[in-house]
């Protein structure tokens, strides 16, 4: 009899390793206690997380949930091996969500799931939906660490996050969306988390690698295009404090041409000035090297803008400076109007 068959298997030797697990939970647990905020019950570690809505200073509470991932952004995140972005970009997917519903952000979960643990690896993405959580000012409560051998290639990995807001009763976006409204736009970081599959289909046909110099601007493409995605929920939630928000449309996949009319009432449409804002470096790249045209670019591209205020006419410059106070990038991009869908003038190539 060998060994092996003498002293049995073990659950390591199907590819799990525990302890690695619990080393992991113990690293992370710093950076978990750096997002607590009012109403937070439990830290890591139970089988469940709890959260007091009382004690976060809700009186009559409605929630708000939002999940989502980071796309085939995370592709470039593993063929790189910079994965610290890539944890703020998962809150911010999420997050940006919630704020559009008028809720502010209390909670965060994440699903991290791999083939084999690498605690560096993992930490490193975690710690960023820590600071995620820490720049939204939500906590992250709880999560869940898969090691699936036979399910992810050497090195591969996939996110997934659940945020959960509230907002008092009667007090949810849109609301009041009328002729005449003003669109204030705020300025993306970058590509944010939406339309990867086509960057990296430009990249290929392009014939640069990651490391290659950045063709826009400093720093090697691959960390150029991991620029995490702009958390704009406290800007926002100042606007909305000051009683000046109708709506707020956070755009990604499906750019301003699909995102602008979720908030919008029937019978009602927009009017964007292209020429208001510039576009950047990044997206004229993408559009020149893959002969991807204006209509294209808006529909897949948040195009420079990656959250749209609806406020009132009057509201609009007291709105802007506050945006501005938040270290907001502010541009007036166009208005409400009576004729449905969005309709473009001049032109961003």
């Amino acid at each position: 009899m060998t060994e092996s068959k003498k002293n049995g298997l073990s659950y390591a030797d199907a590819g799990v390793d525990i302890d690695a697990g619990n080393a992991l939970v113990d690293r992370i647990k710093p950076a978990a206690k750096r997002t607590t905020r009012s109403g937070v019950m439990s830290g890591l570690g139970g089988f469940g997380a709890l959260f007091d809505l009382k004690g976060a200073g809700y009186q009559d509470p409605i929630l708000v949930g939002a999940t989502d991932g980071v796309g085939t952004k995370l592709r470039i995140a593993i063929d790189t091996g910079e994965v610290d972005g890539v944890g703020i970009d998962l809150v911010a997917m999420c997050v940006n969500d919630l704020v559009c519903q008028g809720a502010e952000p209390l909670f965060f979960l994440d699903y991290f799931a791999t083939g084999k643990l690498e605690l560096d690896q993992a930490a490193r993405i975690i710690e960023g939906i820590a600071e995620g959580c820490v720049r939204s000012g939500c906590a992250l409560i709880g999560g869940e660490t898969a090691e699936m051998p036979g399910m992810y290639p050497e090195g591969d990995f996939d996110l997934a996050g659940f945020a959960v807001g509230a907002m008092e009763r009667g007090t949810e976006l849109p609301k009041d969306v009328r002729e005449g409204d003003v669109l204030l736009g705020l300025a993306s970081d970058g590509v944010h988390s939406n339309g990867y599959s086509l960057v990296r289909r430009v990249v290929e046909t392009s014939g640069l690698d990651w490391e290659a110099d950045c063709p826009w601007g400093e720093g090697s493409l691959g960390a150029a295009l991991l620029a995490p995605t702009r958390l704009y929920v406290k800007s926002c939630l100042s606007v909305l404090k000051a009683g000046h928000l109708r709506a707020l449309a956070h755009i990604t996949g499906g750019g301003l041409t699909e995102n602008i009319p979720r908030v919008l009432p029937e019978g009602l449409g927009v009017e964007i000035n292209l020429n208001s804002w510039s576009l950047p470096g990044v997206f004229q790249w993408l559009a020149s090297q893959g002969g991807i045209v204006e209509r294209e670019l808006l529909k897949t591209f948040n195009s420079g803008i990656g959250m749209v205020l609806v406020v009132p006419q009057d509201k609009a410059d007291a709105s802007a400076a506050l945006l501005k106070e938040q270290g907001e990038t502010v541009f007036t991009i166009g208005r409400v109007t009576k004729t449905p869908g969005v309709a473009y003038s001049g032109s961003l190539l």
